[in-house]
């Protein structure tokens, strides 16, 4: 009996070691991660052809905030990306962002946008994605090898590929929302420039 009792509490307190209680919340996902990739495009996408002279945008794979991996094809192989490479110490990337930010959720599943965070620390990267409620996926990219693909020197920088791939353009120092959005219609949104 005491054999019985002994394995019967060795039981219980190993499951309070790893049994959530009740009245304490699930963890909170990663902002940047896989919850926050694109759902499906709406149907009534009405897109520009990319010039044909355009060249094609450094194709890359990275993993997203709560490691999942991204490839970059995949998101332009149906619809228009906006890449938006940041650090959370950039003051200038903060100022943009919060308007950055809401352009995404106007534009969410039409055109995706994409944050490519170099050189920071995961924690103060979950601050800032939260703080600015950076609802679109980050890809940690700690030894900068996108951010050189794209020939970004030092945050900000925004980069607009078409669909099926072509790049656009760039822009070194970033973009404020408003000229991002206006670049979005006359670039790659048909009915919308």
């Amino acid at each position: 009996m005491r054999r019985l009792l002994a394995g019967l509490l060795a039981v219980l307190v190993l499951a309070g070691c790893t049994a959530r209680p009740a009245d304490r919340p699930a963890p909170a996902a990663l902002a940047g991660g896989a919850a926050t990739l694109p759902g499906p495009v709406p149907a009534d996408l009405a897109l520009r052809p990319p010039p044909g002279d355009a060249p094609a945008a450094p194709a890359f794979t990275g993993g997203l905030t709560d490691g999942t991996p991204l490839t970059a094809a995949r998101l332009w192989a149906d619809r228009p990306v906006v890449f938006t490479f940041f650090s959370s110490w950039c003051t200038t990337c903060a100022d943009r962002q919060d308007a950055l930010s809401e352009l995404a959720r106007r534009h969410r599943d039409r055109v995706v946008f994409v944050g490519v965070a170099g050189a920071d620390q995961a924690d103060e990267l979950q601050d800032y994605l939260r703080t600015h409620r950076v609802e679109y996926p980050v890809v940690v990219d700690e030894q900068q090898t996108v951010w050189r693909s794209y020939a970004v020197r030092e945050p900000p920088a925004v980069v607009l590929v078409a669909k099926g791939g072509a790049l656009l353009r760039g822009w070194p120092g970033g973009l404020d929302a408003a000229a991002l959005e206006q670049r979005l219609g006359e670039l790659v949104l048909a009915g919308s420039g």
